[in-house]
């Protein structure tokens, strides 16, 4: 087990907690009178064709952000980076809060003026709990803008995609450890969860410990972390499957992903870097072959 048991029931709930927010800020922006707040828009997509040629600009969109902010991150461009992130959270934060009050006049806006100061202390502050709380329902907001423009199969593609570019970034580059470490000993960011903690056997060594002695000591601190993309992926294939064939097969995927990310936190081997999008996506492809099996004869 990578970490101990709690820790692993920690990112495994809020990483299920997240997809369920997920499906319901997309199910909103589903309905035909609802759109999405702040002047953004998706196209309105009637071919299959349509979705092939948007899916080549997502893929090269991926490519030119990935690209960026490895560049970024080469050069120490840290107060570009963080305005980034900054903007990022600020509108992912207000698409989701804009689905929770939506009678209220002028919401949106109200929503964006939440999630200003919420987004300043996770991004310049480095506060803990506020960084996990809205690492809740930044990912929920950036689904919504994509679940739209995929179907089942550009969708499939995508996850294969992600799924071989994590694998060659963790165990064949070490891009994505390098970028980690640098986003957490330089920024003081994180984009995804972030849970330090403690052993057991250390504990015991500072609760025997005096004060003054406490001061002076470096204590090492574990990190459990699970990357944004991580969380997102199955928010959007969530999304895909409930547009395309309802709540059902939407559940499956949730379910698929969870127990992918499952496998992967209880059997992997601890201070070893693992890409956890081919688990996920092995789990959200189990969860659409027995919604296939089990709801729907025809689902593709």
């Amino acid at each position: 087990m990578k970490h101990n048991l709690k820790i692993t029931i920690v990112l495994l709930v809020m990483f299920i907690i997240t997809q369920f927010i997920g499906l319901y800020v997309v199910n909103y922006y589903q309905a035909e009178d609802k759109e999405l707040p702040f002047g953004m828009e998706t196209p309105e997509i009637k071919e299959v064709r349509e979705f092939n040629e948007i899916f080549v600009s997502i893929v090269f969109a991926f490519a030119i952000a990935i690209s960026l902010l490895f560049l970024l991150t080469k050069f120490k461009a840290e107060f570009i980076l963080k305005l980034w992130f900054f903007i990022v959270v600020i509108i992912a934060l207000g698409i989701t809060f804009t689905t929770f009050f939506p009678g209220i006049k002028y919401w949106s806006f109200i929503a964006l003026i939440i999630a200003l100061p919420l987004a300043y202390i996770k991004i310049y502050k480095r506060e803990f709990l506020i960084h996990n709380l809205t690492e809740l329902f930044i990912y929920p907001g950036i689904a919504a803008v994509f679940v739209p423009i995929l179907n089942i199969w550009t969708l499939v593609i995508l996850l294969i995609l992600i799924s071989i570019y994590d694998m060659w970034a963790v165990w064949h580059s070490g891009i994505m450890q390098k970028m980690a470490k640098y986003q957490i000993n330089k920024l003081n960011i994180f984009s995804g969860f972030f849970v330090p903690y403690i052993s057991k056997k250390l504990k015991l060594k500072i609760k025997k410990m005096k004060k003054s002695d406490l001061k002076k000591k470096k204590i090492k601190v574990n990190i459990a972390i699970l990357g944004g993309g991580d969380v997102i992926f199955p928010i959007i294939s969530a999304g895909v499957m409930l547009k395309t064939f309802g709540i059902g097969s939407a559940l499956f995927v949730i379910l698929g992903a969870a127990l992918g990310l499952s496998y992967l936190l209880f059997f992997a081997e601890k201070k070893k870097f693992y890409p956890a999008m081919p688990f996920i996506s092995a789990g959200i492809f189990l969860g659409m072959i027995l919604s296939k099996v089990l709801l729907y004869q025809n689902l593709i």
